[in-house]
């Protein structure tokens, strides 16, 4: 199994146990699940006091996204113009990260016009759709994951920059 790590925090992303859609080598699309996580129960033993059965702790399950509670991603918000500086020093250091590591300058090249490609076309047009999430670092010039909803409305998936990962293999 593959880990995918953010090149700049460190913090797990994302992993091949879901299924990675490639979008132009530029980001990977996965889709999520609702799913419910039960509530905790701890059996000590002991009987509860008349008193402590009164207080009672309300634990009950919760429905959450399997991805975002997985690799523990925190929700973080923007608005376009936010948004649109945190990416351009964001792919800046994207950019650095790849010629540090070797990357052709090819290589480098087809990452920017792609990345600006799918700003253009993917991003912009829709994003008042998005919600944005950010890795469990809560560091400000990582990765910032991308949530929407499929065309039915009903199936969220999320977007991660391809070139801000990478693999670790478990």
């Amino acid at each position: 199994m593959l880990i995918y790590q953010d090149i700049i925090t460190g913090d797990e992303i994302i992993s091949d146990s879901y299924d990675l859609k490639d979008i132009n080598g530029i980001v990977f699309e996965a889709d999520c699940a609702m799913i419910t996580e039960e509530a905790v129960t701890v059996d000590t033993g002991a009987n509860a006091s008349a008193e402590e059965a009164e207080e009672g702790v309300e634990d009950t399950a919760v429905r959450v996204n399997n991805i975002l509670s997985s690799f523990r991603l925190q929700s973080t918000s923007f608005d376009k113009k936010g948004y649109l500086t945190y990416l351009k020093g964001y792919l800046k250091a994207v950019k650095a990260a790849m010629l540090e590591a070797g990357k052709s300058e090819e290589e480098v090249k087809k990452f920017e016009s792609g990345a600006q490609k799918y700003v253009k076309e993917s991003l912009l047009p829709n994003f008042k759709d998005f919600e944005f999430y950010t890795g469990e670092s809560m560091n400000p010039d990582g990765l910032i994951v991308l949530l929407n909803y499929r065309e039915d409305g009903t199936t969220p998936y999320i977007i991660c920059w391809q070139h801000g990962l990478k693999s670790i293999k478990v």
